[in-house]
């Protein structure tokens, strides 16, 4: 289903993304303190942050993750579940161009 929902994204942001991969783990590290829910989560550099000699030398993928039990607990439905994927999908990848917490949220994400 996220490889579904990504796929469906607009090729502008797909095209641009680099160095990345998309996991899905069950639930958040246990012991994790936050506010709220976490649907997903967005590790690595951001895009405006890369310096020119980013990829000059071997760098791990960012990385963004997706909890399966949280997004499956706000879903009444199979369409409510893509619904919260693919609205948490594009909440991460928010983090990837850069993007704040209040940015993205102002976006509506």
């Amino acid at each position: 289903m996220v490889e579904e929902e990504y796929d469906l994204l607009p090729d502008l942001f797909r095209s641009t993304m680099e160095n990345i991969r998309i996991i899905v783990e069950d639930a958040p590290p246990a012991g994790r303190k936050i506010r709220g829910m976490l649907l997903g989560e967005y590790t690595g550099i951001p895009l405006p942050k890369r310096g020119v000699d980013y990829g000059m030398y071997p760098v791990v993928p960012d990385t963004i993750t997706l909890y399966r039990q949280n997004l499956e607990a706000l879903a009444d439905a199979e369409p409510d579940l893509r619904r919260h994927v693919r609205e948490t999908l594009i909440h991460e990848i928010g983090h990837y161009f850069g993007m704040s917490e209040a940015e993205i949220r102002q976006a509506g994400y």
